[in-house]
């Protein structure tokens, strides 16, 4: 049975407002009721009613000291209201010394995808989010386009078939590592119970916005390029410390903020890590299996997570910093960026400027999205998205039309926003996307 919209009431309101029959069709071919052309209005509404609720219940019963209270938030790019509201919400509880929205970010759960926040002696559960260590990893091969141009879509067949993509996986091959060793690890995270799952989920890639992208540069040189994190182990790692610590799941909900020497604080900081390690290593078995369907040698790598807690120095103070959905990008410090499946990515590198020091020294991990994945699957067609992908060359294997590349924004505008803050070192042309197939819901959230 098909859940109602909890947005048609308000926005069949809306519609009436402004003279329109809220059931008159819109559109091409059968079109739509002309009420839906008013949704994302009675969402702005609901959400901004939300994040007024959030801040009063913070202003009720949260209290923070004097000296974190006001604490300077950098915005890059324009932003929904409701994001901003949400951003200040987070820095409104804590330790907090600066915050940074980044051009691609987003609502999020709790947080901004895209939210930078820096912590004195504290770490946001909340910030980190569920898909601890989610991260982007690239890596150049020796080995030309021009050469494998024509078995391309075979190639990306094959990453499909020996990839695991997809809810709840298991992988087809057991993926050895080091790290299944580590008991100290394991026991101080309090995570041992789930060690065994780890050992057959790692390697998976997952569902929603993860993928396998094959990729060029200018030179003609072939890049592998994967977007994932720590799958069941980093959603339960979150789910259980995020509940220790009285924190609550959702949009519009007060950020669960633990001190670093606490018991609690210290066991989520040890699941933290180990959940970063594991969504490396995950990320490095699959792009060795991809590179050797591909054939050749990896001449350059590039990974970073962008959902982790780091310890930092900034303007002299020893400091936690919080990126949901923001990659770090310090003076020489490299990055992989993704666009959409259609569209270019990119190899960054930080720079050393005030506006850098300014962002945390932080940078997007995406395009950032325009529209929400049920309204992304209602406004467009699988028609669009082929036509889009055919248009640029790519292959595509899998994925449904809430990453149809019509829901993101543009990367080069939203890098624009970052101007002086990062250089681009290569632009890399996607030719083959593989992704988990229609219909899969990824509850490990990114």
């Amino acid at each position: 049975m098909r859940r109602p919209d909890p947005y048609m009431e308000r926005a069949r309101e809306l519609c009436l407002a402004a003279g329109i029959d809220p059931d008159s069709r819109v559109g091409e071919g059968r079109g739509q009721p002309a009420w839906c052309l008013y949704k994302d209005a009675a969402r702005k509404e609901h959400l901004a009613r939300e994040a007024n609720a959030t801040a009063s219940s913070i202003a009720a019963f949260r209290t923070q000291d004097a000296r974190f209270q006001n604490a300077p938030l950098k915005v890059f790019g324009p932003h929904e209201e409701a994001t901003i509201a949400q951003m200040r919400n987070c820095m409104a509880i804590g330790n907090v010394v600066s915050g940074v929205i980044c051009a691609d970010g987003h609502l999020g759960y709790a947080q901004p995808v895209g939210g930078v926040i820096a912590y004195e002696k504290q770490v946001s559960i909340s910030g980190v989010g569920f898909d601890i260590g989610c991260g982007n990893m690239a890596a150049r091969l020796d080995t030309r386009f021009d050469d494998i141009a024509e078995i391309a879509p075979t190639i990306i067949r094959d990453v499909a078939k020996v990839i695991s993509f997809g809810v709840g996986r298991a992988n087809a091959e057991r993926a050895e590592h080091n790290l299944f060793d580590d008991g100290d690890a394991w026991r101080e995270s309090d995570m041992e119970d789930y060690r065994q799952k780890a050992v057959k989920q790692l390697g998976t890639v997952g569902s929603g916005n993860h993928y396998v992208d094959l990729m060029r540069d200018e030179e003609g040189f072939v890049w592998i390029g994967v977007h994932f994190g720590s799958r069941g182990l980093g959603h339960t790692s979150a789910t259980r410390y995020l509940k220790a610590a009285g924190g609550k799941d959702g949009m519009n909900v007060p950020p669960a903020v633990v001190d670093e020497d606490s018991e609690l604080g210290r066991r989520y900081i040890a699941a933290m890590q180990l959940a970063g390690r594991y969504a490396y290593a995950g990320r490095e078995w699959v792009v060795e299996r991809v590179r050797r369907i591909i054939g050749g040698s990896v001449t350059e790598s590039v990974h970073n997570h962008h959902n982790y807690a780091w310890r930092e120095t900034h303007d002299g103070k020893d400091l936690w910093v919080v990126r949901k959905g923001a990659t770090p990008a310090f003076p020489g410090q490299k990055g992989f960026v993704g666009g959409s499946m259609g569209d270019d990515a990119v190899i960054l590198e930080g720079v050393d400027s005030p506006e850098a020091r300014g962002s945390l020294y932080s940078t997007v991990h995406g395009a950032g999205r325009l529209f929400g994945r049920r309204e992304a699957k209602r406004r467009f067609s699988r028609d669009e998205m082929d036509r889009w992908l055919n248009e640029r060359g790519v292959t595509l294997i899998g994925a449904d039309l809430d990453e149809s590349p019509m829901a993101y924004r543009r990367l080069p505008d939203v890098l624009a926003q970052h101007a002086g803050t990062v250089k681009v070192l290569h632009t890399l042309r996607p030719f083959a996307v593989a992704m988990a197939g229609e219909g899969e819901f990824d509850p490990w959230k990114d």
